[in-house]
């Protein structure tokens, strides 16, 4: 039985149509917005609408449809038709009558003899009355090579080896020794060269231990850090101040001349090498 129902503006509705003369189906809720107007009005997904505004829906496309909610400012008059339903449940009987508010949720029994297995149930055949889905015997003629195939099933055969399998088989089974023309085959082993060829050695610091990537200081046959470049004693960086090297240490000028104390009457006087 049609139901006339009034939104009261403005738009969103809260609704969502399915349907309509282009998709040869009528124009049907599909979706409710929760707390919406159409919430509200009671409208429920299923309700087909018959009319908007007063004008049928019968040959409305859905484009038309949704234009004419959205003409609807103030209010949205809908006429819906919608299909009655019944829940069922199962009532629950005391004294031969059924109890208005008690329910029986246990589940009926079902008729199980249909299956043969419970479980794992394998695929059986459709079997037509008065037919056989297994072809008789006499029914295919069994040929030589249907015959070979089917003795081959039921026989154990050995498993098939290639021609160069048997030649090495036959050789390993010989008992008389290593069969002549045949010697002892090792798997060949890659040597890891110990040093990459063309690859330069990362000169280590005299003074930390550390290879020295980048800017390298000589000083004589020894190398180290920019930073390791220092004196000895104090710890005072050598660039640009010059260095001296007293009993294989590295060492400013004065910790030298302290160091090289010269016999009594003599004077120590600092020489620099010719560049």
């Amino acid at each position: 039985m049609p139901q006339n129902v009034v939104l009261q503006g403005p738009a969103p509705w809260g609704f969502r149509l399915s349907g309509g003369i282009d998709f040869n189906q009528p124009l049907i809720i599909t979706r409710i917005t929760p707390g919406s107007k159409a919430s509200a009005a009671n409208l429920c997904p299923g309700d087909v609408i018959v009319a908007i505004d007063g004008l049928g829906t019968e040959n409305m496309t859905h484009n038309d449809a949704q234009e004419r909610i959205k003409a609807a400012v103030h209010q949205l008059c809908l006429k819906i038709e919608r299909t009655g339903t019944k829940l069922w449940s199962p009532q629950v009987s005391e004294d031969g009558k059924a109890h208005p508010f008690k329910i029986n949720l246990e589940a009926e029994p079902q008729d199980m003899n249909y299956f043969e297995h419970k479980h794992n149930i394998r695929p059986k055949p459709f079997i037509v009355s008065g037919r056989s889905s297994d072809p008789s015997p006499n029914s295919v003629p069994q040929s030589d090579v249907y015959k070979m195939l089917h003795a081959n099933q039921e026989e154990p055969s050995q498993p098939r080896q290639s021609g160069s399998f048997k030649v090495l088989q036959n050789l390993v089974s010989e008992e008389d020794g290593r069969p002549m023309g045949t010697r002892s085959v090792k798997a060949p082993v890659t040597k890891i060269p110990t040093a990459m060829p063309g690859v330069q050695k990362v000169p280590l610091c005299d003074k930390c231990g550390n290879g020295i990537v980048g800017t390298v200081v000589k000083a004589r046959d020894k190398y180290r850090h920019p930073e390791c470049f220092v004196c000895s004693d104090c710890n005072l960086n050598l660039k640009q101040k010059g260095y001296f090297f007293v009993e294989g240490q590295l060492l400013c000028e004065a910790h030298a001349r302290a160091r090289m104390r010269p016999p009594e009457g003599y004077e120590a006087v600092t020489v620099y090498p010719k560049c």
